[in-house]
């Protein structure tokens, strides 16, 4: 998501989202955001769910420089892949870093996705990892890597569900890219059977679905009305399978109309928990669902959806922002307080990695404490 492309938010609705979920349905207890550490280090969360949080845990060399951070994976020997989206004009610019849990560089690559790097997943698959990245922007696209950027394959928009505008199959010409007949993928979500779920999130508002030779199988959602009715999305922007000894769901971070919504792998609508302000993204993690949400704050719920803590909770602050102008002044950002969560995900510790949407960049480790 970008400041410069035109927003599906306007800043009268982003204010107004922000306002409602001050006083939404999902109220979270009270929140310690900073605590005496050795490290002075603030703390986020209390009780079993206490987290220290470093703002500056990525060290980036000083020959790259962040443009706008978006997306966050790790892999099995917990190296953090983290996606920003890079500038077109910058094309030998990497878009993939990879950085060991001290938060210490190792590689980078994905000079290709310059100027819409997006979403970013990772999956094992037999004795190996590949990345799944989403390119959105002047760069729409989807493709599979290795975790050493070895392009596998990398697709373009699904003429086949016939929602989409012609040449929106190709590498996409760099003129006004948003509409509903644009190819704009923003995340994946992987299908135990072996293919994979596609948000289309700032394009036609759909989730596709792929078997696991990456052929293209159908297609549920639609952009909602006024009514927004159950099964309709206004930027479906996240995505993810709850697999947590029940029938596997997808759930999808309907991010502007503030709910996250489960559906069966089939596509069919299950339930929508409503109340958040921007959801942006969900990661799952034995009972906990993880949400970052752009307003200002990140969310842990319980196996019930109910909410155990609202983690650097700005929403006021950060809602009151009505020209985002927060999010390119570093001076402003606060230690223990989020500004624009775009993702987050936990590691096999419970740690969670966050990061948001600003344009120097900035990726924050939580050390779970309890």
């Amino acid at each position: 998501m970008t400041k410069t492309s035109r927003l599906h938010l306007s800043r009268r609705g982003f204010v107004k989202q922000c306002a409602l979920g001050s006083a939404a349905v999902l109220t979270a207890p009270a929140i310690a955001t900073a605590a005496k550490t050795e490290t002075k280090l603030p703390i986020l969360g209390e009780g079993e769910h206490r987290y220290e949080a470093n703002h500056n845990w990525a060290q980036l060399p000083s020959k790259f420089s962040w443009q706008t951070t978006q997306d966050v994976a790790i892999d099995f020997n917990g190296y953090v892949y983290i996606i920003h989206q890079g500038r077109l004009d910058k094309s030998d610019h990497h878009t993939i870093f990879v950085f060991d849990p001290d938060g210490k560089y190792v590689r980078s690559f994905g000079k290709e996705f310059a100027g819409g790097g997006h979403g970013l997943e990772i999956r094992r698959e037999g004795s190996d990892e590949f990345l799944y990245v989403a390119a959105y922007h002047q760069k729409r696209s989807f493709a599979k890597l290795t975790t050493y950027g070895e392009v596998v394959w990398r697709k373009y928009a699904p003429m086949e569900s016939r929602v989409y505008a012609l040449g929106e199959d190709v590498q996409p010409r760099n003129d006004n890219p948003w509409g509903r007949d644009r190819f704009l993928p923003t995340n994946f979500a992987f299908c135990p059977s072996g293919g994979f779920y596609l948000a289309d999130g700032y394009g036609a508002f759909r989730i596709h679905r792929y078997d696991a030779a990456a052929r293209w199988l159908s297609s549920f959602g639609k952009p909602s009305d006024q009514s927004k009715a159950d099964g309709t999305f206004k930027l479906p922007h996240g995505i993810t399978i709850e697999n947590c000894g029940r029938e596997p769901t997808v759930i999808v971070a309907d991010r502007e109309n503030a709910r996250l919504q489960w559906f069966t792998l089939e596509g069919e609508h299950v339930q929508t928990l409503n109340g958040f302000i921007l959801p942006a993204n969900v990661d799952v993690r034995r009972n906990m669902l993880l949400v970052p949400d752009l307003a200002g704050r990140v969310t842990l719920l319980d196996r019930q959806n109910k909410i155990i803590a609202q983690l650097g909770d700005d929403t006021q602050r950060i809602g009151a922002d009505s020209n985002f102008a927060i999010r390119a002044d570093e001076s402003k950002w606060q230690s223990g307080k989020f500004v624009h969560p775009h993702d987050a995900c936990f590691d096999d510790d419970g740690n969670i990695y966050v990061v948001e949407w600003v344009e120097r960049g900035r990726i924050s480790k939580l050390r779970r404490l309890s």
